[in-house]
């Protein structure tokens, strides 16, 4: 059987990526979304997310190149003198495993972002992180632990099978997304000996913010038995902090013209951890 969440990450980003989100779900093709509760526009994207009951939104969360939810004062050792999540994921990193006063802001910082989201009234989800720092093993434990606490169903763990890109496209470069693999392979397996959701495999790495209408639609034709996860980075266009060079609105043509085979079964996360009966 076949089964399909599709993710919008970034969500609260900017009024852009909402107006986005929020077409490509009223459209049908989008089933879910990922919460910046510490955004610019993120009380823009929780307004919009109560107005679309139907539309599955967890957290994303932000450790790096963003906003924290907790005062700078009270992390130094995760931000910049501006007060901001510092950019370098690999000395961040670094600090987070080896750093117990690191480590102990770390987790505040979660919690911080969790009891946000919490605060937003909406059924949390899923759980993932910015530029997949989750893949991270402190931060994966802390997740898990955490996210627990809060009623987390599921979680993304980004293991992108080259087989069926090869399918699709038999040239394409994955960009060091195989790389990941064993670290995404590690992460499923902690998911679901927590007993939680994770997909069997996770579409979006290799074309990230390069997800055209035909990659898109040749990826649901294509989809393997089991749990997928096609996740895009739609937007009307550029904004204040956006990628240089994502086709933000190339994405969100794409999903708008998307076209889901009958077979495949679609819903969000806590979906398919409850078993719910998903029509496709």
């Amino acid at each position: 059987m076949k089964s399909l969440i599709i993710t919008a990450d970034d969500f609260g980003a900017a009024r852009e990526v909402n107006d986005a989100v929020e077409t490509a779900h009223r459209s049908g093709a989008l089933t879910a979304a990922s919460l910046m509760v510490t955004g610019p526009a993120a009380t823009d994207a929780i307004a919009r997310a109560r107005a679309m009951p139907k539309l599955a939104v967890g957290l994303h969360l932000v450790l790096v190149n963003g906003r924290p939810a907790l005062p700078a004062a009270q992390i130094p050792g995760l931000v910049d003198s501006d007060g901001f999540f510092r950019d370098g994921m690999a000395r961040a990193g670094a600090a987070m495993f080896f750093l117990p006063h690191v480590r102990r802001q770390l987790a505040a910082e979660i919690e911080a972002q969790f009891r946000a989201f919490a605060a937003t009234g909406l059924t949390l989800d899923h759980v993932n992180a910015h530029k997949h720092f989750h893949l991270h093993p402190t931060i994966a434990s802390l997740v898990i632990a955490t996210g627990k606490r809060f009623g987390l169903k599921g979680a993304r763990a980004p293991f992108e099978p080259a087989g069926v890109l090869a399918q699709i496209e038999p040239d394409a470069k994955r960009r060091g997304a195989a790389a990941l693999v064993p670290f995404a392979k590690g992460l499923g397996r902690r998911l679901r000996r927590a007993g939680l959701l994770a997909p069997d495999q996770v579409f979006g790495l290799t074309w990230s913010g390069a997800m055209t209408r035909d990659r898109l639609q040749a990826l649901v034709e294509h989809l393997p038995e089991g749990l997928s996860e096609i996740y895009l980075h739609p937007a009307t266009g550029p904004y204040p902090g956006s990628a240089k060079g994502y086709r933000y609105a190339d994405e969100l043509a794409a999903l708008q013209a998307l076209q889901i085979p009958k077979d495949v079964r679609r819903g969000g996360f806590a979906d398919f951890a409850s078993g719910a009966k998903l029509a496709p």
